[in-house]
């Protein structure tokens, strides 16, 4: 008899608790119901997984060059490092090329056709030495130097007899390097009309282009070009590589 009242005591304390349990569970539920009528329904921008910004989606189509970009249409190959006495050249041609910087103090100037004068000067702080033919007093007066100093004709004939450098046509454009001489024959007349020092020489694709610095047009970077088709259409660029 006190067996079956312990038996039947136990029974009643485990339906307690499990009375207890499911009250507890339901008090939960009906809270959580409470508290989401309360704030409205969840908003699917605060619950959707943002895709990390560091991390592109793998569906996402990768940039592509179009046929508009420099770099799709044809690279441009960079020009080889200049030797210190064609940087000096180069540095001496950027710092004198506009007339408001001509060195007339020690070269002077000629006038309106100064442009071998200026060539010469540049040769000068390459390295260039003078002798008996290619000569300048330095004196500020340019009209005491010597003929092939001041003249391109003459100054293409001198280096042409001496070898201080070799000759080039228009054709062989993929021989030309900065610091070489550029001449000019506007009329084709066979003598030599303007010259220059190449200041840049740009590979784009299968073409190249020239540029020269020069007196008398005065300019740092003037296209070869421009030069032969519309300053002078029909003229014809001849090169000396300077070693």
């Amino acid at each position: 008899m006190i067996r079956s009242e312990y038996n039947v005591q136990l029974t009643r304390w485990q339906r307690l608790g499990l009375t207890t349990a499911v009250g507890a569970v339901l008090a939960v539920g009906a809270t959580a119901l409470v508290v989401q009528a309360l704030e409205g329904p969840a908003d699917p921008t605060k619950t959707a997984q943002t895709p990390d910004a560091a991390t592109p989606a793998t569906t996402q189509e990768p940039v592509r060059a179009t046929p508009t970009d420099t770099a799709a249409v044809a690279p441009v190959e960079a020009e080889p490092a200049l030797s210190a006495p064609v940087a000096a050249q180069i540095d001496y041609l950027l710092a004198h090329w506009s007339l408001e910087n001509y060195n007339t103090a020690e070269w002077g100037v000629l006038g309106e056709n100064d442009c071998v004068n200026f060539a010469s000067q540049a040769m000068i702080a390459r390295g260039w030495t003078m002798d008996s033919v290619w000569s300048s007093p330095k004196n500020g007066n340019a009209y005491d130097a010597s003929a092939a100093w001041r003249s391109s004709t003459a100054f293409m004939n001198y280096i042409a007899q001496t070898g201080k450098a070799t000759a080039l046509t228009d054709q062989q454009r993929d021989q030309v390097k900065v610091g070489d001489i550029v001449q000019f024959d506007w009329d084709n007349s066979g003598d030599r009309d303007h010259t220059g020092i190449v200041t840049r020489v740009e590979k784009v694709g299968d073409t190249i282009e020239i540029s020269f610095a020069g007196h008398t047009l005065d300019s740092d970077f003037r296209s070869v070009d421009t030069a032969i088709t519309v300053d002078h259409p029909g003229g014809t660029a001849y090169y000396w590589s300077v070693p």
